[in-house]
């Protein structure tokens, strides 16, 4: 599919809704249906996705139960951990969402990232307790050791605060194909828009989609990596501990042998953020509408794609689905103000397109939580961000109210 070709079903999904406008809000808007997909009624917020078979829905539900689990040190948490189990941070506003990211209320899901970027390499610094630094610790490592948290390596060039996001619609953004991605990717910005988006690669090749890097590359890589990370929990697939400083960890500091749970546990957790569907947007008055087409015409679909397509699948509900997905999955330059770490191919600047599929649950945005309201966000992107945040910032106040008002109602 060309890049023409794609983005003219974007803007036909999204401007399917959008009907004749004038300059001024009505005063009686006219009622909206319930949201639809091409299924019919969506499924409700943290509900699954359409037509998985009963096993999958079978696995979807052991995979919540996994999902809530609170784990201690006798059943494998740490003894370096963020959080005590997968719903402890994604709970917002039901199991599989986003985390307190507000730094009002504290932000007590906000994580610490270090890398070293020296010379255009990376490093991830995953020899000395990198990328993720985990701020708690089980009391046996930390009466071992002496400290409360792990400290950030000595080598780190720079460090970065991530918020938690929602996994909503993550296995439909895991099923679209390679050449849906690329073909976004201008790297070289050869038809002079000023955006130049590019994909992050893994070590062996393979085009990344998960993290704000999108240093990953299948859901599942995500998945595994985030109990060793977040928690401390080892699987089949990862059965290595996080270490402070890359030395072994002190003798009984963890009672649990490795993996810390079952395969069928990874499994059973794997489908159930894959299954986990997008929420369906909110109605839309006229004023809301309107709102659409600014985001088009600002530029912001430039990068927050309105929709994706998923290839062929053997699981029917992942299968040549179109995803309200706000996001093309590539890099792009946000320029220096946001910068923090590297990742992968990812350059300090470099960041994914965020999806914007429950935009409306967030309470704090950005990668970092910095900014308090949809509106400072926009306003705090640079780089290839710039010229559609000058245009964001000159509209009149109507124009902008309509915008923000569509944006809160994905």
């Amino acid at each position: 599919m060309s890049r023409h070709t794609h983005a003219t079903l974007s803007r036909v999904a999204l401007l399917g809704f959008v009907v004749a406008c004038s300059d001024q809000p009505p005063t009686s808007p006219p009622p909206e249906p319930p949201p639809t997909d091409l299924l019919g009624v969506a499924p409700a917020v943290g509900q699954p996705l359409r037509l998985l078979t009963a096993d999958q829905l079978n696995l979807f539900q052991v995979g919540s139960g996994v999902f809530q689990t609170v784990f201690t040190p006798e059943n494998g948490l740490g003894p370096l951990f963020n959080s005590t189990g997968c719903a402890s941070c994604h709970e917002n506003p039901v199991v599989g969402g986003n985390g307190s990211n507000d730094p009002a209320e504290g932000g007590e899901d906000v994580e610490l990232h270090a890398t070293a970027f020296q010379g255009g390499a990376c490093d991830d610094l995953s020899a000395v307790g990198g990328p993720v630094i985990q701020q708690q610790m089980t009391p046996a490592l930390h009466d071992a050791l002496g400290i409360d948290a792990e400290p950030v390596p000595p080598q780190a060039t720079a460090t970065g605060r991530r918020t938690t996001p929602d996994l909503f619609g993550f296995g439909l953004l895991d099923a679209v194909p390679d050449a849906e991605i690329m073909a976004f990717a201008d790297p070289d910005d050869r038809n002079g828009d000023g955006i130049s988006g590019r994909p992050n690669r893994t070590p062996d090749g393979r085009i990344g989609r998960f993290g704000r890097k999108a240093q990953v590359a299948t859901l599942r890589e995500f998945t595994s990596a985030a109990f060793v990370m977040e928690m401390g929990i080892t699987n089949p697939e990862l059965e290595t501990e996080q270490t402070v400083g890359g030395e072994p960890l002190p003798a009984g500091v963890d009672p649990t042998g490795e993996p810390e749970i079952s395969q069928d546990a990874l499994v059973a957790t794997d489908a159930f953020v894959r299954f986990l569907a997008p929420p369906p947007r909110q109605p839309l008055d006229l004023v809301g509408q309107i709102g659409a087409f600014e985001f088009l015409g600002i530029g912001c679909a430039s990068c927050h794609l309105p929709v994706l397509v998923t290839g062929p699948n053997p699981i029917a509900a992942l299968s040549l689905r179109v995803v309200p997905a706000y996001t093309d999955l590539l890099l792009h330059d946000m320029g220096a103000d946001l910068a923090d770490i590297c990742l992968g191919q990812a350059l300090p600047s470099e960041f994914r397109t965020e999806p914007l599929m429950g935009l409306r649950f967030a309470t704090a945005f950005l990668h970092d939580g910095r900014a308090t309201t949809i509106a400072d966000a926009i306003s705090l992107h640079g780089g290839e961000a710039t010229a559609a945040r000058g245009r964001f910032l000159r509209l009149s106040s109507f124009a902008r109210g309509a915008l923000l008002k569509f944006l809160s109602s994905l």
